[in-house]
């Protein structure tokens, strides 16, 4: 469960710092009996990409935090802005 609350906040804030988004969404759906996947939406078009932050910066760090957390992570446009979304495995592997 810490592992999605982590997920998900790294998406929201990356949704509500990054963008222009005036609407943010989160989800989280259990997709078997051992994965969830967890989305977060935003009206923005503008696609994440991890950083490549200098060990003295203070943020930056967000998607290579859920690339190392999430089984898979992806984004996607979709009418009304992006979506960007993670799977994680009940059984902790990645």
């Amino acid at each position: 469960m810490e592992v999605a609350r982590q997920i998900v906040t790294e998406l929201v804030a990356n949704a509500v710092e990054h963008t222009d988004a005036s609407m943010v969404g989160a989800s989280i759906t259990r997709t078997g009996t051992v994965s969830a996947r967890i989305v977060v939406t935003d009206t923005s078009r503008r696609k994440p990409a991890p950083g490549t932050p200098s060990p003295g910066d203070e943020d930056g760090r967000g998607l290579l935090l859920v690339d190392a957390l999430a089984h898979r992570w992806g984004s996607e446009l979709v009418h009304g802005g992006k979506r960007v979304w993670a799977e994680l495995r009940a059984d902790g592997e990645q």
